[in-house]
């Protein structure tokens, strides 16, 4: 079946290039008037000669993109839609060469598709990224020559200043270029039985380490609720307030509200952190390898 779709696809292919090559060449004059029969009076077989005997035109800048290893086939069916995009926009008034204004077109809507398909991994899309991506290749040859390696620093901060992009820009971007998308399914080893995606790892918590995280959290929970029975009510609404909630609220504030100084409210929280200390060195041993006092102090 795959074969057959195959070779649909490759003699579509061949009946658009005989095609193109067969479509007449247009004067200045004849594209104008099939422009403007299209613009004004919608006439269909006017836009198909105009995109017609542009076709070559497609093809010729798909062959200029093909290093990129996308299908040719759907680089000259984008530049296709461009062609038709140039047709819809153009103004015959402005007395420009149709092909000229609709290079920009075929030229933007290949570059467009080769950014979303060249890798799976999202490519900058602003006109800087680019420019960078088109270029980078070209200017890199003209800066390092047939040297495959990694740039200098000195090479990259060049290439940025002559794109007009950010050095880092360039750094990930030629990170990019000489590196491939690979399978996370993709078999590796001698033996063939293990995946790519096995030598990955991690950086989230294993479960077990989840798991002891939540029993620790809820031990120290306990430890430490257990130990500010201790306190009276004034110290425990200290602690509450200057340490557990997510705003600590001022000495000031605190103050005004037990009707007391902020000094003596700096001096009750010292007294109540002294009282959990010694709670939970009765209590652990060893509050701060315990992880508990910290909270506290």
């Amino acid at each position: 079946m795959a074969h057959k779709i195959s070779q649909s696809s490759g003699m579509e292919s061949q009946a658009v290039l005989r095609a193109a090559m067969a479509a007449p060449m247009l004067d200045k004059e004849d594209e104008l008037e099939l422009a403007r029969r299209w613009r004004e009076e919608r006439d269909v077989e006017a836009l198909t000669a105009l995109t017609r005997s542009y076709l070559r035109l497609v093809i010729s800048m798909a062959s200029r993109f093909r290093s990129y290893g996308l299908p040719v086939a759907d680089l000259i069916q984008e530049g296709t839609v461009g062609l038709m995009e140039a047709a819809g926009r153009f103004e015959p008034e402005r007395e420009i060469r149709f092909s000229t204004y609709a290079s920009w077109w075929i030229r933007s809507s290949m570059q467009d598709y080769i950014l979303r398909n060249w890798s799976i991994v999202r490519t900058g899309t602003t006109a800087a990224h680019k420019s960078l991506f088109f270029n980078l290749r070209r200017l890199r040859a003209q800066i390092v020559g047939d040297y495959d390696g990694p740039m200098t620093y000195a090479s990259r901060k060049l290439l940025a200043e002559k794109l007009g992009v950010r050095l880092k820009d360039v750094e990930v971007m030629e990170a990019r270029l000489t590196g491939y998308d690979r399978s996370l399914n993709a078999m590796v080893g001698e033996d063939g039985e293990s995946e790519w995606m096995d030598f990955l790892a991690s950086d989230a918590p294993q479960p077990d380490e989840e798991l002891e995280e939540i029993n620790d959290s809820r031990v120290k929970m306990d430890l430490l609720r257990d130990a500010m029975k201790i306190l009276s009510e004034r110290e425990m609404t200290i602690i509450r307030e200057r340490r557990l909630g997510d705003d600590s609220v001022t000495l000031a504030a605190l103050g005004e509200r037990l009707g007391i100084s902020k000094e003596r409210v700096r001096q009750i929280e010292t007294q109540a952190l002294n009282k959990l200390r010694t709670a939970l060195i009765d209590r652990v041993g060893d509050p701060v390898n315990a992880g508990l006092v910290s909270t506290y102090g």
